[in-house]
């Protein structure tokens, strides 16, 4: 075992196998709530108990106290950019690398994130996201730090953003270009979830997407997640943005975790 592996290990339950992660890299893509976000990741780290927190690099550098103690949640840290929201749309489509798997170790992450978006306009723009996700594989080996892949199909060329046969085929991109684990879109469905989980070979854990107003449905799609072979899920928005981040957390956590929820 390597040290990208033995830090990838720390991310899951020891009991379960399973890891909740809950999401807070959104202010480098996406328009979000001017409240502080120093205080949300306080409350995200405090309330949610998550095993880990997706950061931007100059979030972590502003928050890495809450993470500097046993049994804190690992942090993660984005490496790229790409231009999600919605009203940008019209400049369109762009993709750049602003941290490397070295300096992401540096901060204190435990693992390294990098997009890789199909089906994007221009092929040029897609062999360059593909190109980075491979040379911070190759970096991340390197410095002893796990590599998560966001495959998802969020390029404009694609109309259904959950498409099943695309999903695996991104997945099983991601992992050929060398990620350790892979965060993905649910397919809606057990059965196509898992035929996008069993063709790739490392671990998937499912993102949680745009904010819903439907917490059974949040849970629902947690759970057929888990039973279709997911090691977990990665939300953002529909935890830190819930209502009750609490008790929403505490639901997502039994659905990922089982019996081996009650902390």
């Amino acid at each position: 075992m390597n040290g990208a592996e033995m830090r990838l290990g720390r991310l899951f339950d020891r009991q379960s196998g399973n890891a909740f992660v809950a999401a807070f890299d959104h202010g480098l893509t996406l328009r979000v709530s001017p409240e502080n976000p120093v205080s949300v990741v306080e409350r995200i780290v405090s309330t949610c108990e998550p095993e880990g927190v997706l950061l931007s690099p100059g979030m972590l550098k502003r928050t890495a106290h809450l993470f500097a103690h046993r049994g804190a949640p690992v942090p993660l840290v984005r490496c790229d950019f790409a231009l999600l929201d919605d009203d940008l749309k019209a400049s369109g489509e762009s993709y750049r690398v602003i941290c490397s798997p070295e300096e992401a170790a540096s901060l204190g992450a435990g693992c390294a994130v990098m997009f890789l978006i199909l089906g994007v306009e221009e092929g040029d723009l897609f062999a360059e996201n593909a190109a980075a996700v491979a040379e911070a594989a190759s970096a991340s080996q390197r410095v002893g730090i796990p590599l998560m892949v966001e495959a998802t199909l969020w390029g404009s060329r694609i109309d259904d953003k959950r498409d099943p046969e695309l999903l695996a085929f991104a997945c099983r991109m991601a992992a050929e270009l060398g990620a350790d684990v892979i965060k993905t879109e649910y397919t809606g469905s057990v059965e196509t979830m898992r035929r996008v989980i069993e063709g790739c070979p490392v671990p998937i854990l499912t993102l949680g997407g745009p904010k819903t107003d439907s917490e059974d449905a949040l849970i629902e799609a947690t759970r057929g997640a888990i039973l279709a072979g997911a090691r977990g899920v990665v939300y953002g928005r529909n935890i830190w943005q819930a209502d009750d981040p609490r008790r929403i957390s505490s639901a997502v956590r039994e659905a990922v975790h089982g019996v081996y929820a009650g902390k």
